[in-house]
This record gives structure tokens, sequence and C-alpha cells, in this order.
């Protein structure tokens, strides 16, 4: 016969409280006019702290004690400027904006390394200052100090006796948001500024969904990330990626696909990974160069819900640029399907960034990014001048939410998008692109024309596949050459000033 519950509510036994917290050993502040130095502080201090959560929770599951919660803390790197002394502002980062005391918690170091390190280098060229190494007051949550690739036994976990959340710090919402890179932030009396983007909680948050949504860890990112909404564009990336490793590389040194399948150049098979039974919501390969100099290129997948998704989680590997290839409705009657579409403005109509960044913030082309594709669009084409007109056309690409939109009263939509002059329309190029602007990434979109439903020219089955087979290798052959292009150019150039607030972080 079952207990009745007010019976087994008495006779529940609950655990004595937690009297102690359990924490590594102080680390002092350290001082550095070296911004390699500084960065070998930073991974020293996060391996001891993220060793020492690792190494609590292995003793908890073999019977430790579970009457402490154990603790530490992200490294936090820290520079104060005392001057008004104007600094060389042509370059948009690398300076602090006020004096004042400025800082931001680290992840992940030795991830980072090149960049922390150029950060750092110019902040102190700059302002003739050195930096500061610490820990910080942010717990680091226990999931974030697992390395990648760690499986934790369940049966392990079962063992501990209290909820994980009694004995270690599990990631806090409250602390992991967008409100600096939105503009939002408010800075509390005697608390520093911020010195980069991205708290450390936010980007271990992002580097986590990352490796879910695209099968493949982040070191394998590159700093030029093509999109597209089209398969067809992968299997082509595939090939040439697979072309390219058996003929010796061609400057890029691996091609990694989903699963960390890893082909290194001067060679026509993989050489370590597996590949994932399923592929994952947003598959990314990626042509690798040193220093991620490469290629990168995401299957977002069709509506504007998934290109924010992922351009949210790359944006904390601060690339270099981004841009959609992919295809789009010709609006205009003098358009052909595989026209390309040179986006120079946009019609926000996907709502899904609306709470983040106004509708009314204008989403500006970025001179550097349109004249990369322009030049690529020719090389590639062999036309030029007038006869470059005839095949693509620079306008406003408008993206909406809504697939099947022409199901609608057509004096709507339609209206709208002959008032804003849009020549195209698509579900992610905007979003992608506004969320370039949120983040400081420069952006871009090449589109090609696939039909033309105001008028009448849908692609019948047959039509379809030949379509693709023709055009897909040209617009990609495009892309890839407009970020070679964009790799070519001074970092300081690409970093437009055009994407920076009127108090804007030092960190790129």
């Amino acid at each position: 016969m079952a207990k009745p519950l007010y019976w087994v509510m008495e006779k529940r036994i609950y655990p004595q409280a937690i009297d102690s917290i359990v924490m590594p050993e102080p680390f002092g502040r350290q001082i550095f006019n070296d911004a390699g130095k500084a960065v070998a502080a930073l991974q020293a201090l996060y391996d001891r702290n993220t060793k020492f959560l690792r190494d609590s929770f292995t003793a908890l599951a073999a019977g430790g004690d579970n009457n402490k919660r154990y603790r530490a803390f992200y490294p936090e790197v820290g520079v104060t400027t005392t001057s008004f002394t104007q600094i060389d502002s042509r370059q948009a980062y690398g300076h602090m904006p006020t004096p004042g005391h400025f800082s931001t918690t680290i992840t992940q170091p030795a991830l980072f390394e090149r960049y922390l390190i150029e950060q750092l280098r110019l902040i102190m060229r700059n302002h003739g200052v050195p930096v500061t190494v610490s820990e910080s007051t942010t717990p680091i949550p226990l999931h974030f100090a697992f390395l990648e690739g760690s499986h934790v036994d369940g049966a392990a976990a079962e063992r501990i006796r209290r909820p994980i959340r009694d004995l270690f710090d599990v990631p806090d919402l409250d602390g992991t948001d967008d409100q600096i890179a939105n503009g939002t932030f408010e800075v509390a009396l005697g608390e520093a500024r911020p010195l980069a983007a991205f708290t450390a909680q936010r980007i271990d948050y992002s580097l986590h969904r990352m490796s879910h949504y695209t099968a493949t860890s982040p070191q394998h990112f590159q700093n030029f990330v093509l999109f597209t909404n089209y398969q067809f564009y992968i299997d082509e990336f595939v090939a040439r990626a697979h072309d390219l490793m058996a003929k010796g590389g061609g400057g890029y040194v691996e091609f990694v696909e989903p699963g960390n399948v890893v082909t290194k150049a001067g060679q026509s098979a993989p050489s370590h990974g597996v590949a994932p039974p399923r592929l994952p919501q947003m598959p990314a390969y990626h042509l690798k160069k040193p220093n991620h100099g490469g290629i990168t290129m995401v299957n977002i997948g069709v509506g504007p819900s998934n290109a924010k998704t992922i351009t949210d989680h790359i944006a904390v590997l601060r690339p270099h640029a981004w841009v959609m290839l992919g295809h789009c409705a010709g609006l205009r009657n003098t358009q052909a399907l595989g026209d390309y579409v040179l986006a120079h403005a946009y019609v926000r109509e996907d709502h899904v960034l609306d709470d983040d960044l106004p509708v009314w913030v204008p989403i500006p082309p970025l001179a550097e990014i349109q004249v990369a594709l322009q030049e690529a669009v020719a090389e590639v084409t062999g036309l030029s001048g007038y006869d470059l007109k005839r095949i693509m056309r620079t306008g406003t690409v408008a993206t909406i939410d809504n697939r099947n939109w022409e199901l609608r009263d057509q004096r709507g939509p339609v209206q709208r998008l002959s008032q804003s002059r849009a020549i195209a329309l698509d579900m992610e190029s905007a979003t992608i692109a506004a969320n370039g602007f949120r983040f400081r990434v420069p952006y871009g979109t090449l589109l090609c024309v696939s039909d033309k439903p105001l008028h009448g020219e849908l692609k019948l089955p047959g039509m379809a596949t030949e379509f693709y087979k023709r055009q897909v290798a040209q617009h990609l052959t495009i892309g890839i050459r407009a970020m070679e292009k964009l790799a070519e150019m001074p970092m300081e150039r690409l970093h437009s000033r055009k994407l920076r607030s009127f108090s804007e972080t030092a960190f790129q």
C-alpha cells in the first residue's frame, strides 16, 4: 500500500546547508607591457580555474564532499587611461573613447590567442599604458569548464547526492546578453566600462551552440564566412575543396566537414574525424588557411530565424566579413533568371531583430565589400562596364518572414515592395546584414535570381536542374573570389568606422 503524501513529506531527509565555498588559491593581479605575455597569463589562469572545476566534479562523482560549493572565476583583462589626448582614430578599433577603467572577462584564450594579442597590442600602442590581468568576479559555469568533446557519464552525475546547481555555478542568462553590442548597456557607478562587445559567458554560450548547430568545432571557423540557403552551393563547395586538397591545396591547408572530418592539403581522403549519422541543422564547411585566413561556408537553410541564430553565435569569433550567397525572387520584369543582385540597401520585414535593432536603423552598404563583390562578378563573367549591367543589378533587397507571401492580398506587399524600389526578395539577406551591422562584422549580399513570381516566371523541374548546374558553380566562384579579395585587404581598411557607435569598445 502506498504511503500517504504527508507521511512521505515528513520523512524526507533534507541535506544540511552548505557552509563553505571551495576555490583555487587567489590569483594576484599582474601588470604587463607585452601583449603576448598578458595573453599567456590569461591562458594559465583560465587553464588552472577550469581544471579545478573539472577535478572537483570528478571527485564528487567518486564520493567526495557534497556539503561544499565549488567555484572558480573567469580571467579578466583591464586597462586604465587618464588622458584625453587625441589618438589616431583612423582605425575603427584599438582605442578607448574616453579616459577611465575598462575591462572584460576572457574565455578560451587559446582559441582567441592571435585576436587577443592584436587587440591588446593596439591598445598599448595607442594609449601608452600597460594592461592588467586578474581574476574577475564572474564565476565559470561548470558546463563551460569541460574540454571540447568531453563526455560526462550520466551515472557519475547521479552519484552526486545534491542538485548540480547547489554545488557549482551554472550558466546564468542574466549575464548572457547582447546589451553591450546593442548599445543599451548602462555602466553602474564605480563599475568598469566594457572593453569588448561580448562577455566570457556570452562567448562560451555561443561556442557551445555553434558546435551543436554546425557539427564542427569553433576552432575550424575561418575569418571569411559565406552563408547560403541552398544545398547546391554546399555540394559545389565540397567538390571544389576536395579537388583543391588533392592538388596540393592552392594556398589552403585543410578542408573540414561536419564531424570535424579533416582532409589535408595533398591528400585525397580525410585523415581523421567521423561524419555524423545525419547532418546538423546548419552544417558548416571550412576551407582553411593559416591564422584563420580561409573561408567558412554555412548552409543556413531557409528563413530569417536560422539566419539570426547562426550569426548571433559566429559573431563571437569576430570574423572579418560575412556575405550571403543565395537565390532570390526577381521583382523586375527586366531581370532574367540567373541574373545577379548586389544589395546596397535592405527592406527589413523579417522581424527577428526588431527587439535588438529597430527597423528605423539604416543598414548602409560597405564600400569595401561592394567593390570586392562587383570586381569578382566582372572577373568571373568576363564582363565589364555597360555589359556587366546586363547580368547584375545593384539595388534594394527585401527580406520577409512569410515564404508564401504571394498568396496574400497583392495590394499590400506588392505596393510596399514597389515603393521601396526593391529589386529582389528573399528570407535571409537583410537579417544577415543587420546582424553584421549590430555586431560590427562587415557584411554583404550577392543573390541570384531563380524565379520571378510577379511575372509568372517559375522554374519547371527540368529547367530547375539545368539552372542549378549552370549557375551555382559560377555564383560560388564569384563568392570565393570576393572573399579572397577581402582577405588581401588591410584589416584596418576592411573594418569600417561606419559600424561604430558613439561610445565603442576598444576590441574589434
